[in-house]
């Protein structure tokens, strides 16, 4: 267990001094108050941030996709590029 400060956490975090007070007020992190102070287990925290991590969702992009879209007019999905057919709303 290692009890650090707001500022320390945010340091570690990359986070601002009030950013670290705001999310500790709305529950965001664990912490605790002695007095008017907060103070944080940084075990906690980094079991918390760790449980609440969501993957990252990928798009996939094919290279291809552009270059075919230049020789027919159409992206890959089958849509008309206005541009190339000269096209204007």
């Amino acid at each position: 267990m290692k009890i650090v400060t707001a500022k320390e956490l945010g340091e570690f975090l990359k986070l601002t001094e009030p950013t670290i007070y705001k999310l500790a007020s709305v529950g965001e992190i664990p912490g605790f108050k002695i007095g008017d102070s907060w103070r944080f287990d940084m075990d906690e925290v980094l079991e918390q941030l760790i449980g609440s991590r969501r993957p990252v969702l990928r798009h996939p992009i094919s290279r291809k996709a552009p270059q075919e879209e230049m020789k027919t007019g159409r992206s890959s999905t089958g849509k008309v590029n206005a541009k190339k057919e000269g096209i204007s709303f």
